[in-house]
């Protein structure tokens, strides 16, 4: 049975489809709005990185193990939903694409397009890290778009396997019209623990996460930190400690998975709880998630290739930012699977 899609998805969609139309007769990278739209499709055979999906597990098991870090997994083999017995498994599924961009309707991933509706929105955080000194030029202003891709499923490398993401590529999430991302006020209406955390004694405990994310995986019990990329709060793109481009982009999409988690609409699937489905996890767990670089390199292979939440990036920038050309990023989303299989 085909997945139903909720109003904002389809509204995406027309709004995407009817920009597509509007713009047929102009080339991929428009000219149209501030700042010049760059990035390439991404191959999803040679973009991506396949040694992500491991280690594969059964219960405690590793049936197919990998050096990548891991998260527990329930301990027994065999598990119970209901009255319909399975096989406890445990996998990384790619499951989101995403565009981060410092320009307003830049869709990276979809070639480097920029489909601006002609709506005067989206556009109050067209900034990015300056030269004029001072603290400004930290400051960076970052927009996400959000894709769902079910690369196994619609490419049918394992066949009838229900623990895996159904569906097709569609576009989900614009922040673009979304006034909670762009407003840091207005994103209080979402988290406003975040003042319990603006002090120095709960950011220098984000350098144990740091510690934590870069050596094997991110600490969840302090959520509130994105390891080495800074803070989690505000749930919005405006950051305030911009290191380069690989570092903030990171961070914002790190904080955008959050906000979906906060506003329900994305669930958890790893542990025991999401043996026999998703479960509420308002407080986002990072050890969750695994992002890839596709855009403008993509990265598929190494150590880093697909890096949990706040691990340094240090290891992985060289070569990931072109000036002019390639300051757009794009991000494959890996999601940790606990599945009672049958």
């Amino acid at each position: 049975m085909k997945p139903k899609r909720s109003l904002f998805a389809w509204f995406c969609s027309a709004l995407l489809l009817g920009s597509v139309s509007m713009m047929a007769s102009t080339p991929a990278q428009a000219s149209a709005g501030p700042g010049r739209c760059t990035g390439k499709f991404v191959n999803p055979i040679t973009d991506i990185c396949w040694s992500c999906l491991f280690p594969i597990s059964i219960g405690g098991l590793k049936i197919w193990p990998s050096s990548r870090p891991d998260t527990g997994n329930p301990a027994l083999p065999v598990c119970l939903c209901g009255l319909r017995p399975g096989i406890a498994m445990g996998f990384w599924e790619p499951v989101r694409l995403a565009d981060v961009s410092m320009k307003p309707w830049c869709f990276v991933n979809l070639g480097g397009m920029k489909l601006d509706p002609g709506f005067d929105i989206g556009f109050k955080s067209m900034a990015g890290p300056s030269a004029v000194g001072g603290a400004t030029q930290y400051n960076s202003q970052w927009h996400v778009h959000w894709y769902a891709y079910p690369l196994i499923y619609w490419m049918e490398i394992v066949a009838d396997f229900l623990c895996l993401e159904s569906g097709s590529i569609d576009i989900l999430y614009i922040t673009e019209i979304d006034p909670l991302w762009q407003d840091s006020e207005l994103t209080a209406i979402i988290n406003p623990e975040a003042v319990l955390f603006a002090n120095p004694l709960a950011l220098a405990a984000c350098a144990a996460d740091c510690v934590a994310a870069t050596a094997k995986l991110p600490t969840d019990e302090l959520f509130w930190c994105a390891g080495c990329q800074g803070t989690m709060y505000p749930l919005n793109g405006n950051v305030s400690a911009t290191i380069g481009h690989v570092q903030a982009s990171r961070l914002a999409l790190a904080r955008f998975s959050y906000k979906l988690h906060r506003e329900l609409v994305s669930w958890g699937t790893m542990g025991s709880k999401g043996l026999c489905g998703k479960y509420l996890m308002p407080v986002m767990r990072k050890q969750q998630y695994r992002f890839q670089a596709t855009n403008p390199n993509p990265q598929t292979k190494g150590r880093y290739a697909c890096a949990p939440i706040g691990a340094s990036t240090t290891f992985m920038s060289a070569g990931q930012v072109y000036p002019a050309i390639g300051e757009d990023m794009g991000y494959l989303v890996w999601r940790k699977r606990n599945c009672c299989a049958l």
